[in-house]
């Protein structure tokens, strides 16, 4: 059964008498993953593993990047504008440098929300610290849901990654997001546009054996089959490695 890694976001959190910061990965991801047939491990920011990211990779055979707090511009070279909200360095460097070995690796990457913008400046690209101000229209109209508040629609290449998560053509996803793709990282092609602004909403490296983001939240939708791909790709034997 293949074994993916899923990168946990630090968030407060009560469960008991408890009510600290805590390492989490919501139950969203992890019932998706259970759904396309793989287990879930948690891969919890520390400073030791961003340092040695093969050390966790090797016990992995798919990465997962999930939502969470803003990237910070520090991660892209850019100057910090009072638009960017929370951030958390320590997850930033920890996500970046899973995700650089990992596409060095050529182990398959699903980057969600978040993901996708990490993946983007993984590879050299930038962001939009809130794209509201780069005359985009509005992509969190209502915080804290990803419901029907959310929903609208994007434009989706046919053949491609993305297409295999929500279907090719115009199609009706849930996103939550301020920031968004600005400079393409190296390698990236735009798979899905949100509509009708044309802010990149999927981005893949068609190089990698599997690398897709996206802007939207398939684990939140009711689509049985939104990991489907990425789980079978992590199945497949590498390029010279044996299948654990």
């Amino acid at each position: 059964m293949p074994v993916i890694g899923v990168c946990a976001a630090f968030e407060a959190a009560r469960w008991g008498f408890w009510d600290q910061r805590a390492a989490i990965v919501p139950a969203t991801y992890l019932d998706k993953i259970a759904t396309a047939g793989a287990i879930a491990i948690g891969l919890l920011p520390d400073e030791r593993g961003a340092g040695e990211p093969d050390a966790l990779l090797d016990r992995v055979d798919g990465l997962m990047l999930v939502g969470g707090v803003d990237v910070s511009p520090a991660s892209y070279g850019e100057p910090q504008s009072d638009r960017t909200e929370a951030t958390e360095p320590l997850r930033d460097t920890f996500e970046l440098n899973l995700a650089r070995a990992a596409m060095l690796r050529d182990i398959p990457i699903l980057g969600i929300c978040r993901g996708l913008q990490i993946m983007n400046v993984a590879t050299g690209g930038t962001l939009h610290q809130h794209l509201l101000d780069a005359g985009y229209a509005e992509h969190r109209p209502s915080p804290g849901r990803l419901d029907h508040a959310t929903f609208h629609e994007v434009d989706v290449v046919s053949g491609t990654r993305a297409a295999a998560v929500c279907g090719a053509g115009v199609q009706v996803v849930n996103s939550h997001h301020h920031q968004g793709v600005d400079v393409l990282g190296d390698g990236a092609v735009v798979t899905a546009r949100s509509l009708p602004d044309h802010v990149p909403e999927a981005l893949e490296w068609p190089q990698q054996r599997f690398a897709l983001g996206v802007q939207w939240h398939p684990e939140a939708a009711e689509l049985s089959h939104a990991l489907t791909d990425f789980v079978s790709c992590t199945a497949e034997t590498a390029p010279g490695e044996p299948l654990r």
